[in-house]
């Protein structure tokens, strides 16, 4: 991801560009082409991602008792290809698509959350546990089939995961009788992990992706003195 100015962005129905990087839309598949230099050191990623969704949903959930803040689950099982130039990787398998909006800034809304998808055969159960800052929401815990159709199911026990390198405090929820781990941390920064977990829900062992945000670090002025060695600013 890069930051750039206004100017480099332009956008309509089907397309979205931030300088040489778009997002399109085709009806069938959402296409990613991306073409960036990596900080600290120069490195080139120039390559394509697509997606192709089983599905697409119509529902999006309430974040926080003012809803404020909105989550759209919008392709849950999808398949998806990546194949780039530089560094010279293919990679084909299962995915994922979503947005957040919301009408303030995260960290104003938030203290953090935990989500994660776990992919069960036919099914993804998706988890969501934002911390309002102000007043409390029940944890999400909803499944989609390969139409899109959506399902929601009591939320399971909390279970507290081992935390990060980075001190970051990491949890889910499981249903008791399986072994919940940490399989391996994809990314480990300041304010944000992403790992890969192994759980229980809805009866079965099940891999999933699950992440943990902590919007008072992301807060903190040291992290964002940070941020420009991981997220490069240009101004054209």
């Amino acid at each position: 991801m890069t930051e750039r100015t206004a100017k480099a962005v332009t956008r309509d129905h089907a397309h979205f560009a931030v300088g040489p990087s778009t997002v399109s839309w085709d009806g069938a598949a959402l296409t990613i082409d991306i073409d960036e230099v990596c900080v600290p050191m120069p490195k080139r990623i120039k390559g394509r991602v697509r997606l192709w969704p089983s599905a697409m949903t119509t529902r999006s959930f309430e974040l926080d008792p003012a809803g404020r803040h909105h989550w759209w689950p919008i392709a849950p099982i999808s398949r998806v290809e990546a194949a780039f130039e530089r560094p010279d990787l293919t990679w084909a398998g299962h995915g994922y698509l979503d947005a957040n909006a919301g009408g303030e800034p995260l960290q104003k809304g938030f203290a953090g959350w935990n989500w994660s998808r776990a992919s069960l055969t036919d099914h993804a159960a998706l988890l969501y546990e934002p911390t309002p800052r102000n007043g409390t929401t029940k944890p999400i815990a909803v499944r989609f089939d390969k139409k899109g159709r959506a399902e929601d199911f009591t939320p399971p026990p909390p279970v507290t995961l081992p935390g990060t390198l980075w001190g970051i405090k990491r949890a889910t929820r499981a249903e008791p009788g399986g072994d919940v781990s940490v399989l391996q941390t994809l990314e480990d920064t300041p304010f944000y992990a992403r790992s890969v977990l192994s759980t229980r829900l809805l009866g079965r062992e099940a891999p999933a992706f699950h992440e943990s945000l902590s919007l008072d670090r992301f807060a903190s002025n040291w992290v964002k003195m940070l941020l420009p060695w991981r997220m490069p600013r240009r101004t054209f």
